[in-house]
């Protein structure tokens, strides 16, 4: 018995020790951002590709407004309801005290400062794929913004989703900075694979997800379930829109469909952002749209 007593204790503390290392936050390595110099102008074309103001401004908040990134915004999900956290450069209430490293780490990584997994209601499995400088370029950016000194609200998750070094197994599982459309892409489409697969997010709502919440790659942008429940996210194949490419860049710049129907739900607020790129970044992304497979 005795004996028996040592193998199981010996067995428990393995699979103890296995879960902490594989759990463990992976933040960039070292030196990922030397030589980088932030450009304030540059962060300012990456914010507004990534949706920042989106989810972290008032959801009602028009022109300038949305610069004050104070957060409160509320999202549902079947694991639990994440509010938008304050990114505005207050250094109480806001990330004005993160360093660069802090920032990208966040971003590409999900790490927060302390050390902790963020949940990945925050895009970073999408972001993961940006390039480093344009972090980099983001945070100067956002240093030159309005600070706000709204509280942060928390977050409403039940056990176990609640218990964030569970998170590190999922990003194991999730998070890869692989591209998902691959193959003989021209430059404009390129880009937009960029733009679109990194920066805008777009799969992570018009991607369905499997059991964890992770996306399912195998019906890329194939339309998913709204997490309100109020409708369905509508997928953006060939096979299920056949806009043309000047007809999808219009419509993200100006909200309006071929037949004359206007972008609803949290669309809307991407096409405010969208609104705000080079002509040239909204045409490669419509690119990137015409170069969707079918879902398999």
């Amino acid at each position: 018995m005795r004996r028996l007593a040592i193998a199981v204790v010996l067995v428990m503390g393995l699979a103890g020790g296995g879960y902490w290392g594989l759990s463990a936050p992976m933040p960039l390595p070292s030196g990922a951002l030397d030589g980088i110099e932030g450009d304030a102008e540059r962060g300012e074309a990456v914010f507004w590709a990534a949706g920042c103001a989106s989810c972290h401004s008032d959801g009602e908040a028009e022109d300038d407004e949305r610069l004050v990134l104070s957060g409160g915004q509320r999202f549902e999900s079947d694991f639990g309801t994440f509010v938008a956290p304050n990114i505005s450069p207050d250094p109480e209430h806001g990330i004005g005290g993160w360093s660069t490293e802090d920032f990208a780490n966040a971003m590409l990584r999900g790490v927060s400062p302390d050390g902790a997994h963020y949940f990945p209601a925050f895009p970073y499995t999408s972001y993961a794929k940006a390039d480093p400088e344009d972090a980099v370029h983001l945070k100067a950016f956002m240093d030159t913004l309005p600070e706000s000194d709204r509280a942060n609200e928390p977050n409403d998750v039940a056990f176990p989703f609640n218990i964030r070094r569970n998170i590190g197994i999922w990003k194991r599982l999730n998070l890869d900075t692989d591209w998902v459309i691959t193959g003989d892409l021209s430059d404009e489409a390129e880009r937009g694979r960029y733009l679109s697969e990194a920066l805008a997010h777009c799969a992570e709502c018009h991607t369905p997800r499997g059991a964890l919440g992770g996306l399912d790659t195998g019906r890329w942008m194939a339309g998913a379930e709204d997490p309100s429940g109020d409708d369905r996210i509508p997928g953006i194949t060939p096979a299920q829109l056949d806009w043309s490419q000047r007809e999808i860049a219009s419509y993200l710049e100006m909200g309006f469909t071929p037949d004359f129907d206007t972008a609803g739900g949290t669309m809307r607020a991407v096409v405010k952002s969208l609104a705000e790129l080079d002509q040239a970044d909204r045409d490669a992304m419509a690119a990137y749209v015409k170069e969707l497979p079918e879902a398999e």
